[in-house]
């Protein structure tokens, strides 16, 4: 089972997005823990996720984070599939990135 943390501003605008991936990987038989925080909970919650997403509003704290976690794909979303709530092209870019 695959672990993706999402963060962004303050942890709520990304809830709806959350609930798109998460239908899109269930239709696709994909294992996957999803969830949601603010940013400044990145240091603390990111070491165990397997991809880390931030929303395209925290995008310039891609750089701080793929600092405390180099061993991670580290991405802010592509700001059309953000701002259309595409959970399937997440889902979809989230496994071709980690070869599943």
């Amino acid at each position: 089972m695959r672990n993706i943390k999402l963060f962004c501003a303050a942890g709520m605008s990304t809830s709806m997005l959350v609930e798109r991936m998460k239908a899109a990987a269930a239709d696709q038989g994909y294992e996957v823990e999803i969830a949601a925080y603010a940013v400044s909970e990145s240091s603390k919650l990111g070491g165990d996720a397997d991809f880390i997403l931030l929303g395209p509003q925290v995008r310039f704290e891609v750089d701080r984070i793929k600092a405390l976690f180099p061993d991670k794909p580290v991405e802010a979303i592509d700001a059309v599939m953000y701002g259309t709530m595409n959970g399937v092209g997440v889902i979809n870019h989230v496994r071709e990135v980690l070869g599943d």
